[in-house]
């Protein structure tokens, strides 16, 4: 079994799905390691730290997808990589199923046995595998900092000769992985931060922070499966919008966070919200490649809209490669080898791990979200 680590080429994509020091550990358990010369140059790790580690370097792409078994990647693959794949041979990545259900497609038709990485199951044994959580917080954190970087404010609290300069007010907008950590971090750097979330489970993680908990009564359930936030109805939005209005307009930041897989991502920042912020105020918007939290984001852009800049980045946890990179490799290298048994791939499709996981299998698409959304693709649909 050739287990193979390609370079990635998405643009902008700087993550590498191994660092060496894993490498090292599954090469002590008798695995055989592949990794495409330069893998790992955009994340700091050289050709010779992972030959070092007992990889073996594989100077061009075509002979690393052609005669590996098993494939690690970060990046949702290209067509031209899946059509080197084997037939048969297994690919562990981020996949972005509902999102690109038409790369599904092709790994099926590839029949290729593909996990997502972004499927893992919210339990706690599979809580080291989390490479959602893992990435979402490295997103939180440097949000703040992209936010603090552009903003005309200090955040924390100072007293000077000139005067005692009051501390920024940070709102936070989603109580998961990446608002959690925004809040911890806004917090570090001194700013008052207030959090919303519809989930009220998650108040006494927000004040363990330092953070006032914005709470919204509605009369729905508010959690879907695995914890995640659920969409709500109309009337639970109107409701919300009218309580977060006021903190938005107060705040120097705001920070969105809310995400449904599969779907745009909720409007929570209104035209007319932004328009009663104050001038100078900061918006980082996280959910900006599924059309943006706030109105106006645009992915990948900073505009500045009545006074105000609405940040839209684009896969943060690539802008920090070399410990997204270690904890990317630390999901996936847990996943495989709770796979592995005897130094082979044994998939026991009736532990949740696994089945819940897995996308495509032996030319089927398993995962019946993504059939849905294949059906909801083609022409007679």
């Amino acid at each position: 079994m050739k287990i193979a680590v390609p370079k990635e080429i998405e643009f902008g994509e700087h993550r590498v799905a191994l660092i060496p020091d894993i490498v090292a550990r599954l090469v002590k358990q008798g695995l055989e390691i592949w990794v495409e010369k330069g893998a790992g140059e955009a994340s700091f790790f050289s050709d010779a730290a992972y030959e070092a580690a007992g990889a073996k370097i594989i100077p061009d792409a075509s002979t690393l997808w052609t005669q590996a078994n098993v494939f690690l990647k970060v990046g949702v693959p290209k067509d031209e990589e899946i059509q080197q794949m084997p037939e048969g041979s297994v690919l562990l990545s981020l996949l972005n199923p509902l999102g690109k259900p038409e790369t599904v497609q092709q790994l099926t038709n590839r029949k290729v046995t593909a996990f997502g990485m972004e499927l893992i199951p919210r339990t706690s044994r599979a809580q080291s595998m989390d490479a959602l959580s893992s990435q979402a917080g490295v997103a939180g954190y440097k949000a703040v900092l992209i936010a603090a970087a552009a903003s005309p404010k200090f955040f924390p609290m100072l007293t000077t000769a000139a005067g005692t300069i009051k501390p920024a007010k940070v709102f936070i907008m989603g109580a998961g992985v990446a608002g959690l950590q925004a809040i911890a971090t806004a917090r570090r750097l001194g700013a008052i931060v207030e959090a919303f979330d519809i989930r009220p489970a998650v108040k006494e993680e927000v004040q363990s922070l330092g953070a006032k908990f914005i709470e919204v009564k509605l009369e729905e359930e508010t959690v879907a499966a695995g914890g995640y936030a659920k969409e709500i109805s109309e009337i639970s939005k109107q409701r919300t919008q009218e309580v977060v209005t006021e903190h938005v307009k107060s705040a120097d930041i705001v920070i969105t966070t809310a995400q449904v897989p599969g779907r745009k991502a909720p409007l929570l920042v209104t035209e007319e919200m932004v328009q009663q912020m104050q001038p100078g105020a900061v918006i980082v918007d996280l959910a900006a490649e599924q059309g943006g939290n706030c109105a106006g984001t645009e992915p990948g852009k900073d505009v500045i809209r009545h006074g105000v800049t609405i940040i839209g980045p684009i896969n943060l946890p690539s802008s920090m490669p070399i410990h997204a990179s270690q904890m990317y490799a630390k999901n996936i290298s847990t996943l495989l080898q709770y796979m592995v048994k005897d130094h082979e791939l044994q998939l026991n499709f009736e532990d949740d791990i696994i089945s819940g996981t897995c996308v495509t299998h032996g030319g089927e698409i398993r995962n019946q979200r993504v059939k849905d959304a294949l059906a909801q693709l083609s022409p007679t649909a």
